[in-house]
């Protein structure tokens, strides 16, 4: 940090990634070049035979240029090692080291092609021991050649030669003249062409339409509006995130505020109340699984899915008018019957039709608990990423409530699709002229949760006994005002310290900015930061081992930036020098915040545990509140937590819990 600069722009890497990398190439390297040697040595009187003479010449150019390789090596690893990540300042004879390693990747290119000559040519006679050496070596020297190329690929970034401008310091910058407004916005539209690329390629396998490409064009606005700020590479994100975990486990060691221990009245009446929710979630969570199909079904049951699926693929379906979309082989019905043990003749609707803005869903009587159950599927297509990431805000007005509500665009779009496909279609009212004394309860996990939760809220007027458990939902789904109108009918399940349910624009900048502050102001070195990472996550110990200029400083000197903080945050490398109306770090939030829906109950491990094979996991559950969900907790279990088998098992195991407590 920052992005090394090298042949005039800037590259997604620092100069103090080459630790590693240079580390391993180095111990290459000095293998194959005592193999070369000995070799040599062996065989020194030996090259009488046809093609022996360029053979000798081969080998001792060799045994040169591996030596000098190693020494370019030996330096690079030993300048990279120097100073810390926010002060690349002892490093910076690096970029000229990196010329004269580059420089020999010439001669290193032109032996290969010696080699592969030499011993592609039919006429050399010499002792097969001598021949498999160079072989080895010409494979060598292209593996590495290639990789090379490779990582160039991979670090290169698209905007490292995008020319900008710089303004002395005391003038003010003046965002009205043409000249500045123009170079701004071109040096804005050009980052944003550039993400918008990446976006294309990475759903290349899908079909695109217009709805695809002002999704495109959205998502790559805001993904260059939120990295246009930093100076950092990938690998200073990592150290962040590192740091971050180890600085939260020592904060959880610590004792905790009162509202975080407790969040809620410790009465009978809401410890009964949140047992019932309990019960009720861990049932309906099984047809918010369901609504995955046969991913989740194959996911869940590895060994014995796919014979019992195709056992029953020509059985149990329903008539063709009540499927919609594609389900080759009968394998999402099929594990959808299995999975909720319900009736072929218990759904009403089922649509496996999935396009952006437009997820699956299906419609069935739940007879254990009287009711019509709306399931909608979560995120597991690229469709399904795109409308994630479609996280604009709009509007959405409610006579019973007093402000305007700010909802997440891409989920309300698709809330809309399952709306009208629920009412236009009149799904719902064949579901009540069947069973007209049941209830409605609409469920759904993750991207499902989201949906099924705006849904709840558009269909609350016509259906008043409503209720909707939303499992895992996105953080950033609505306004401070809609989540308090929806506490009366949705229940929102989040286990232990899960990601999705914390994601939000203003989580994800407070994120980055915790992220800067202590990689910006860490005193060791970023190839220390993640050895000691890898080590800690996969093996334990004590999270203390990394002092840092935040250490002993008081709490107001805290809220302060710092230096280095500052430097990162505004002053960037030439490429992301753009100008900015207002300084970052005291800037308003850009981004409104949006909550959690309805009332939260909070799955959290009793004692959480390093083991990773440990099977035997206690929960505990308690009512919880959107501020514990304002910050994105760093953890390995952040991802696992908001998968919905590891939410089905928490919820079954706190039901069974329960049930055992009242046989008792």
């Amino acid at each position: 940090m920052p992005g090394l600069v090298l042949f005039g722009r800037r590259w997604a890497i620092g100069s103090d990634d080459f630790v590693l990398p240079g580390a391993f190439e180095l111990f290459v390297r000095l293998v194959w070049w005592i193999g070369i040697f000995v070799l040599y040595t062996v065989h020194k009187g030996q090259f009488n035979c046809p093609g022996g003479g360029l053979l000798h010449s081969y080998l001792l150019g060799l045994i040169i240029l591996l030596a000098s390789i190693i020494c370019a090596l030996c330096a690079l690893v030993y300048v990279s090692m120097q100073g810390t990540i926010s002060n690349p300042g002892p490093r910076k004879s690096l970029p000229k080291i990196l010329y004269t390693r580059l420089l020999l990747y010439f001669p290193e290119f032109i032996w290969a092609v010696v080699g592969a000559v030499w011993v592609s040519d039919n006429s050399v006679q010499c002792e097969k021991t001598v021949i498999n050496g160079v072989i080895g070596t010409v494979i060598a020297s292209w593996i590495i050649i290639i990789f090379t190329i490779i990582g160039v690929v991979i670090v290169f970034d698209p905007l490292g030669g995008k020319k900008t401008f710089y303004l002395p310091e005391g003038v003010s910058r003046n965002l009205e003249s043409s000249h500045s407004g123009q170079l701004l916005y071109n040096v804005k539209s050009s980052a944003t062409r550039v993400w918008e690329k990446r976006i294309r390629l990475l759903c290349c396998c899908i079909v695109q339409d217009d709805d695809h490409r002002v999704a495109f064009t959205s998502i790559a606005e805001l993904f260059r509006t939120y990295f246009s700020d930093t100076d950092l590479v990938p690998s200073d994100i990592a150290a962040g995130l590192i740091l971050l975990h180890q600085e939260q486990d020592k904060m959880e060691s610590c004792p905790k505020e009162p509202e975080e221990v407790l969040c809620h009245s410790p009465s009978s009446l809401v410890t009964d109340d949140l047992d019932v929710e309990l019960e009720n979630a861990a049932h309906y969570m099984l047809f918010a699984a369901a609504a995955y199909g046969w991913p989740y079904y194959v996911y869940t049951n590895p060994y014995t899915a796919l014979c019992k699926l195709n056992g029953d693929c020509c059985r149990n379906r329903p008539t063709d008018s009540e499927i919609t979309g594609s389900d080759r082989h009968n394998f999402h019905f099929g594990s959808i019957l299995k999975i909720t043990g319900l009736q072929y003749r218990d759904f009403i609707h089922i649509s496996f039709h999935n396009k952006i803005y437009e997820i699956p869903f299906f419609v069935a009587l739940d007879h254990k608990k009287e009711a019509i159950v709306v399931a909608v599927r979560g995120t597991l297509s690229f469709e399904d990423i795109l409308t994630d990431l479609s996280a604009d805000c709009e509007d959405l007005t409610l006579e019973e409530v007093l402000e305007n509500g700010f909802v997440h665009k891409g989920i309300t779009q698709a809330a809309n699709y399952i709306y009208r496909k629920l009412i236009n279609d009149g799904i719902l009212n064949q579901a009540f002229t069947i069973a007209p004394e049941y209830k409605l309860v609409i469920v759904g996990h993750s991207l499902g949760g989201g949906t099924a939760s705006i849904l709840a809220i558009m269909l609350r007027n016509s259906f008043p006994t409503l209720r909707c458990f939303a499992f895992s939902p996105p953080g950033g789904l609505l306004s401070k005002s809609l989540a308090d109108y929806t506490k009366n009918f949705i229940i929102s399940v989040i286990v232990g310290k899960d990601l999705v349910a914390r994601l939000s624009m203003p989580n994800m900048e407070d994120l980055k900015r915790r992220i800067v502050r202590i990689v910006a102001n860490c005193n060791r070195p970023k190839y220390q930061i993640l050895l000691r990472g890898c080590w800690y996550e996969v093996f334990g110990g004590d999270p203390d081992d990394f002092p840092t200029e935040l250490d002993g400083r008081n709490q107001d000197a805290l809220t302060q930036p710092l230096l280095a903080e500052e430097s990162l945050m505004v002053h960037r490398s030439p490429s992301y020098n753009a100008l900015e109306e207002e300084p970052h770090l005291n800037s308003p939030p850009q981004y409104p915040h949006l909550y959690l829906p309805g009332k939260i109950i909070h799955v959290v491990e009793e004692c959480s545990s390093k083991k990773l094979c440990s099977s035997d996991i206690k929960y505990t559950a308690r009512w919880s509140n959107e501020t514990v969900f304002s910050s994105i907790l760093i953890s390995p279990k952040m991802i696992t937590d908001h998968m919905p088998d590891v939410v089905l098992k928490a919820l079954n195991s706190l039901s069974q819990e329960h049930g055992s407590c009242l046989s008792c």
